[in-house]
């Protein structure tokens, strides 16, 4: 089963004003730890992320993150969600209500705490010791 919620982020870089940017957030439940972020990044197409749905959750209440993806809580109702990589640095400004309800319908569909119920581990392990190249 696949959660997806469509929105429009902020793109932030003072002293620029704002740029809106629609974004799909996406959660799988074959990958349950995880949700992905695609931004649309104009002709070019779009630009993903994956991130821990644990992080985007606590990033909500208080500053999470240490490494590429770090998300807080920003003025009013709303959430920075901040990206880095060795091509760029990028922040983003999302109403805190649209995340929390994308977050709500994974949490309906999957609980915290029981994503390892999902995981067909021995199938992970057997594509991982497969002589198959296929």
């Amino acid at each position: 089963m696949t959660i997806r919620s469509t929105a429009v982020f902020d793109l932030i870089g003072p002293p620029n004003p704002p740029v809106p940017v629609q974004v799909e957030l996406r959660y799988d439940t074959r990958d349950p730890y995880a949700v992905q972020a695609a931004f649309r990044t104009g002709r070019a197409g779009w630009v993903e992320w994956v991130f821990s749905r644990d992080l985007l959750t606590e990033g909500l209440i208080d500053a999470a993150g240490d490494g590429d993806v770090r998300i807080r809580p920003s003025e009013g109702e709303s959430v920075e969600i901040e990206l880095s990589s060795p091509s760029g640095h990028a922040t983003f400004r999302a109403l805190t209500r649209e995340v929390s309800e994308f977050l709500q319908r994974t949490h309906e569909v999957i609980e915290p705490g029981s994503e390892d119920d999902w995981l067909d581990l021995e199938h992970a392990l057997g594509l991982l010791l497969s002589t198959d190249p296929s």
